[in-house]
């Protein structure tokens, strides 16, 4: 993988160029550069290979026939986890960003917050790390936390639900 300054070099090369486009691939690491408008947009992903199926696809039939067992026991459970969310006065702190959730600022530190705690709206809730730039993620409101919806380490997506915060 590249490193940020070999990056930020590129950009300066293909910006002082009259290259519109430029596509890199090294090492499983794929750069592609576009100008539009006097800018330079850099979109840098790592290249997933596919594993190979192990299992054959399942006929339509027994498929069909698997959901109609299951759906008995799944409302049960998502009726249970939705509670909280049907509450009208709840506050969902979502990700900003795709990255790694961490819910305190070291792993020797407790954590910024617990379930049944007080917030503030400047309160730090928790860090999000992307590309090892560590993210503090602010209440938004004041309230307290009613649920955690996600786990120390776990990877997030843009728009994810972090929290339930009972808005005051």
């Amino acid at each position: 993988m590249l490193k940020v300054q070999e990056i930020r070099e590129i950009i300066k090369l293909i910006d002082s160029s009259s290259i519109q486009e430029f596509n890199f691939e090294q090492d499983g690491t794929k750069i592609k550069m576009k100008k539009a408008a006097n800018e330079v947009s850099v979109v840098q992903q790592p290249i997933i290979q596919a594993a190979p199926v192990e299992n054959p696809v399942v006929p339509a039939q027994p498929a069909q026939a698997q959901p109609k067992e299951a759906a008995p026991s799944q409302p049960a459970a998502p009726a249970n986890e939705a509670s909280p969310a049907q509450d009208e006065n709840l506050h969902k702190i979502i990700s900003p960003m795709v990255g790694t959730f961490y819910s305190s600022p070291s792993p020797e530190e407790a954590p910024y917050v617990q379930k049944g705690m007080k917030v503030t709206e400047e309160g730090v809730v928790c860090i999000v790390e992307a590309m090892k730039l560590f993210n503090e993620i602010t209440a938004e409101v004041n309230g307290e936390i009613v649920e955690i919806l996600v786990k120390d380490g776990q990877l997030v997506e843009y728009g994810q639900p972090l929290f339930l915060v009972k808005a005051e």
